[in-house]
């Protein structure tokens, strides 16, 4: 009770609550919130820290940086944050009046984070770099995927986050993570809406995964492992944070002799054959299920698997089932 009680304290002040109301639309860092509330740096940190203290607001590092947004649907203070500001009214003059000042400093990030791209020659959108059938994939996931009800997802490699926006509606919660500031500046703007507020990105590394084991549903890695120098170990710390059970799609290139790949795109491998990642979904402790292919000028697969239990067999688990 004590805990609770502290929350709703830290909770109850006109400033903290806003600053609940734009966390819910997305992560801002300190500069951010200074821009949209109008008020000190230092005042607004230990606005803040209180609210991080009291587990309603999320604090995550990022080099020089720190954002803040909603905590994860998992821990203790999702719920109690989310019941606080379901009591502030829309129509609120003060909270409109942060949302429109909000719009206009998203606005901002996502034309800076562009033009970095643009000047530093980085072809962040490989899909089109390739020419590659990106809706015909994206329907493609879609079909291999429940209408609703997936659970918590994980998308790593997340990019501009455009696959977190696109599965959105059938997840409770997801999570994008890059080791790319850059890109997370592209998918923070993309995630910037009210009602993608259940998912946010986060700086990390594909092979330590920050998160812990068993706690997401769905885990998608798409046009990631042929980058990685090591594919089995991405893929096993894929499977260490899925549920028995939970779902894993690897979406990448089938074997091809294109050059630009490996030479203007530092492709790592020149995708991969059917037994060659079906071997390395088995090696990463997981079931392998249906493969989709899409053909394109570049043929891109979907492979499916499904996390297994401690002690169990491959053939035990039905990907289409779990």
């Amino acid at each position: 009770m004590d805990e609770v009680v502290a929350a709703l304290r830290a909770c109850a002040e006109p400033t903290r609550l806003r600053i609940l109301a734009l966390a819910a639309r997305g992560a801002f860092n300190v500069t951010e919130f200074t821009e949209i509330l109008g008020q000190s740096q230092p005042r607004l940190s230990r606005h803040l820290r209180l609210l991080c203290e009291a587990g309603v607001l999320e604090r995550l590092r990022e080099g020089a940086n720190a954002w803040f947004g909603l905590p994860p649907d998992s821990a203790p203070g999702h719920a109690l944050a989310r019941a606080v500001l379901r009591q502030l009214p829309e129509t609120d003059s003060v909270l409109a009046a942060d949302r429109r000042q909000s719009a206009r400093v998203l606005a901002e990030r996502a034309r800076a984070a562009t033009e970095t791209f643009r000047k530093s020659g980085a072809e962040w959108d490989e899909m089109r770099a390739l020419d590659l059938p990106a809706q015909a994939v994206e329907q493609a996931l879609l079909q291999v995927l429940p209408e609703n009800g997936v659970g918590r997802m994980l998308d790593i490699g997340t990019g501009t986050g455009r696959l977190l926006e696109l599965l959105a509606p059938r997840v409770s919660s997801g999570v994008g993570v890059d080791a790319s500031r850059a890109m997370l500046a592209l998918a923070r703007s993309r995630l910037a809406r009210a009602d993608l507020a259940h998912c946010a990105v986060r700086l990390a590394d594909m092979y330590r995964l920050p998160l812990p084991d068993a706690s997401f549903d769905l885990v998608v890695l798409q046009m990631v492992l042929h980058h990685a120098e090591d594919p089995a170990s991405a893929l096993a710390e894929a499977a260490r944070v899925l549920r028995p059970g939970g779902r894993l799609v690897a979406i990448d290139l089938a074997p091809h002799q294109n050059e630009e790949c490996l030479h203007r795109l530092a492709h790592r491998w020149p995708g991969f054959g059917e037994e060659q990642m079906r071997g390395l979904l088995q090696a990463a402790g997981t079931a392998p299920g249906a493969t989709v292919a899409v053909p394109g000028t570049l043929e891109v697969r979907l492979w499916t698997a499904a996390r297994l239990a401690v002690a169990e067999s491959p053939a035990a688990l039905d990907f289409a089932a779990s």
